[in-house]
């Protein structure tokens, strides 16, 4: 049989118009969009030349706010004015009320225990306020390129689990987006300093500082492969809580008399943002506030930041642990975030990691920017970027199994496998004196094979040998750009046989949302049918295996009567095995066990004699 291989058409990029794509860095604090544009990459600024947008979304009873004039309507209407969205994305209400304790919300639950934020506007979900921060970033990047958007790369956390993923997908999916893939923002960053273009390899490390929250990121590039090693973080540990403490360095300075109404306290956060903002290029600002006016000093920002400061250093420890890497094996450390800008956050990283950390990039822009370059190479615009083609660790989005005996599927490569990846199984013969085998590749989610999408089949040949003798190990690679590779080996004489299948992953969104929806709802008829199909197979083997020892030894060993007992137990089994009843069947492969255990024995007890007369097993 011809081996098999599914190769993509060779595109001519010359020939073909540039398609326009965008990169999307959805923040919890703020978000921005990039785009590549005559060969450069750009964020998109507003009408006000602003590239960051606040996540903050406000719904009036006709008309939503998102960003700056959302931002205005926190106090006054704290209700229907959301914030940190990407916090409950993905997330079950209960979730979310036992990790925040306070919430100016009203909610109620949705499908699947899911958040239902209660608005001016009526109900929304998590995803359909993500999806409105997110059509208006894609309006800026149709605005900036004049066109529609053939495709857009979001950025996620490295630790988003598959609810949050998918969730992100679903919020562009309603804004109208085609997701070309969800980058992890340790990766984005990465790829914005052209690190996977180099001739370098080793250990990156990412930290990640916002308004927010703070996460760290230990990768590996090998060979251009980003690899996540371990993530850590705090999600309630930002430039944010840096303000707070400011603003209470400055409550103590002024002794006001009484608590602060709501606007004076909003007065003071600006006023404490303001100061910190200032104290990344100057060494020292003058803050008048309620009357009061003195002098904040780096030495004072300093003081007050330091200890937040140092538990992200702790978490920076325990995140390397994890990785089982050590501090001298680092290669470059990359700031992220708009907090890495304070002097002092720069040079505690520098000290821990001993190195100077990467700062070129704006912090804020540095994640939307690397997910433009890839969403620029995803859309096939591969001459616009002065980059080589990378590869990142991807995850099978199906299962990829292997067809075995009764129309069954055994999966190798459970769906959801971060890639690259190899797995191997070893199988048997079903049959005796079988001179080949059929490899049956099948990519889905469901238990049989006529339920599954087939990949490819080839032929391994085996020498002749007892049913269950053999020994073939079946070996599956996915590497980073998703060729699958299976190698199928016979132990006893190294026989191989490999083909690869490209693309094989090759499902539309929706085509793998309906096979994983079908799977769920055909769950519990697909268990009974595996039971049914492995009872079948096991009934076959045992009555395959006592007909050839009746050939062999029945006449020797057994009378006529016992014969016509073991036929009827025999016939009894194959009616049942013909029905649908799994315990019909179990049951009746334990009366056939039963009625010729005597038969077993006798030929053992022969076996064991010529053993002991000296004649080989393949006398036997």
């Amino acid at each position: 049989m011809a081996l098999v291989q599914i190769s993509e058409p060779v595109q001519n990029h010359s020939l073909n118009k540039n398609k326009s794509s965008a990169g999307i860095d959805f923040g919890t604090t703020n978000s921005l969009v990039a785009i590549v544009k005559n060969g450069e990459v750009r964020t998109c600024l507003d009408n006000e030349n602003r590239s960051v947008l606040p996540s903050i979304v406000h719904y009036t009873h006709k008309d939503v706010l998102v960003g700056y004039n959302a931002k205005e309507k926190g106090q006054s209407d704290s209700n229907s004015t959301i914030t940190s969205i990407k916090r409950f994305i993905g997330r079950t209400l209960d979730d979310i009320r036992l990790r925040y304790s306070f919430l100016p919300y009203s909610f109620k639950k949705g499908t699947g225990g899911l958040p239902v934020f209660q608005t001016n506007q009526g109900d929304k979900s998590s995803i359909q306020i993500s999806s409105d921060i997110l059509k208006v970033l894609s309006y800026r990047a149709k605005k900036a390129l004049g066109s529609e958007l053939d495709g857009v790369v979001i950025t996620v956390p490295a630790y988003f689990d598959d609810a949050q993923r998918m969730s992100t997908k679903n919020a562009a999916a309603v804004a109208g987006l085609n997701v070309l893939r969800l980058l992890n923002e340790p990766t984005a960053a990465a790829i914005a300093y052209g690190l996977e273009s180099t001739s370098k390899e080793g250990i990156i490390v990412v930290y990640d500082l916002g308004g927010g929250t703070f996460d760290i990121s230990i990768l590996r590039l090998s060979s251009g492969i980003f690899e996540v090693l371990s993530t850590g973080g705090n999600s309630e540990l930002g430039g944010d809580d840096f303000d707070y403490l400011i603003a209470e360095h400055l409550l103590n300075k002024i002794n006001l008399e009484g608590e602060l109404s709501a606007e004076q306290s909003r007065i003071l956060l600006d006023v404490a943002t303001n100061a910190k903002i200032s104290l990344s290029n100057v060494t020292s600002v003058e803050v008048s506030i309620f009357g009061w006016t003195g002098i904040i000093t780096c030495e004072d920002l300093n003081k007050i930041i330091k200890p937040l400061v140092k538990q992200t250093l702790l978490i920076c420890n325990r995140a390397l642990k994890d990785a089982e890497v050590d501090v001298q094996e680092i290669m470059e450390v990359i700031m992220v975030g708009g907090s890495t800008r304070i002097p002092l956050v720069r040079e505690m990283v520098a000290n821990f990691f001993s190195r100077t950390p990467l700062t070129s990039i704006n912090p804020d822009e540095v994640v939307a920017i690397g997910a433009a370059i890839q969403a620029d190479l995803l859309v096939g615009n591969k001459l616009n970027v002065n980059a080589k083609n990378m590869l990142l660790l991807d995850v099978t989005p199906l299962s990829l199994g292997i067809e075995t005996a009764g129309g069954l599927v055994e999966k190798i490569i459970p769906r959801n496998t971060t890639i690259p990846v190899e797995r191997s199984q070893e199988f048997t013969t079903f049959k005796d004196a079988q001179t080949a085998i059929t490899i049956h590749v099948v990519q889905g989610e469901r238990e049989m094979v006529s339920n599954c999408r087939s990949l490819a089949k080839f032929t391994l040949k085996v020498p002749p040998m007892i049913a269950g003798i053999a020994r073939i190990q079946v070996i599956y690679q996915v590497d980073a750009d998703g060729l699958l590779s299976i190698t199928a080996v016979e132990k006893s004489t190294g026989k191989k046989v490999a083909i690869q299948v490209k693309h094989s992953f090759a499902f539309s969104n929706d085509e793998i949302h309906e096979i994983l929806r079908k799977s769920l709802r055909y769950n519990k008829q697909d268990i009974n049918a595996r039971a049914l199909a492995e009872q079948r197979v096991k009934a076959e083997r045992i009555i395959d295996s006592l007909i050839k020892a009746i050939q062999i030894d029945g006449d020797k060993m057994l009378s006529d009567f016992e014969k016509d007992e073991l036929f009827n137990a025999i016939n009894k089994l194959t009616k049942l095995s013909n029905g649908i009843s799994v315990d019909k069947i179990r049951n009746g492969i334990k009366k056939l066990d039963d009625a010729s255990t005597d038969f077993a024995t006798r030929r053992i007890n022969k076996s064991i004699k010529k053993l002991l007369s000296g004649k080989s097993i393949n006398d036997i």
